[in-house]
């Protein structure tokens, strides 16, 4: 049973920007359906809602998150800071942001499970300062933390699209297969009673 006292599945919001929108793909081969198959196949039960918008960055997340993030939402996955990294904007500013939405989810009751980013190794003096984002952030408000939302997918051909950025149906799998044991426990710890 979720908090309050309602008999339902709790919700959790994917918020993010294009690999939580399903660029290119279908809705049932999009992150949101993905994930919600994969909880299910770990007998987690759970609604989850998509509210992602391509191309967005924290800041944009920050814009739009009263509007985005449903009232009765339990999880909030918030998975941005891809967009940010590509336009290489400076790491404190992506911490800013990220803390605003992480306290403003707070502020309603909504848990977090802050999902990370890795710049690639040649941007070399780019990339420690905005990788440690991520987890400094989860540290700091205690939320729960998956490292890399592209984990095994990132450079992969097999399970990328023709521009070598957006996963495709398979890699949005591997995503989902991989983050649903983080989302499970998330829901887990915040429910205290085994769902």
């Amino acid at each position: 049973m979720s908090p309050g006292g309602r008999n339902t599945a709790p919700v959790v919001t994917l918020f993010g920007d294009s690999i939580s929108a399903g660029y290119g793909l279908s809705e049932r081969d999009a992150l949101p359906a993905q994930l919600g198959t994969a909880l299910d196949d770990l007998g987690v039960p759970a609604r989850v809602i998509g509210a992602g918008l391509d191309g967005d960055t924290t800041g944009g997340g920050l814009a739009r998150l009263h509007r985005d993030v449903p009232a009765d939402t339990d999880l909030c996955v918030v998975a941005l800071g891809a967009n940010d990294l590509m336009q290489a904007l400076p790491p404190h500013q992506i911490t800013q942001n990220l803390h605003a939405i992480i306290g403003a989810l707070a502020a309603r009751g909504i848990d977090v499970l802050l999902c990370g980013m890795r710049a690639p190794a040649w941007l070399s003096t780019y990339a420690p300062a905005f990788d440690a984002v991520f987890p400094t952030l989860a540290q700091r408000h205690g939320v729960a933390l998956y490292p890399f939302l592209l984990e095994g997918v990132a450079l992969d051909p097999r399970f990328n699209q023709s521009d070598r950025i957006h996963p495709n149906a398979a890699g949005i799998g591997v995503i989902a297969q991989r983050l649903a044991p983080f989302v499970g426990k998330a829901l887990l710890d915040r429910s205290g009673d085994g769902l």
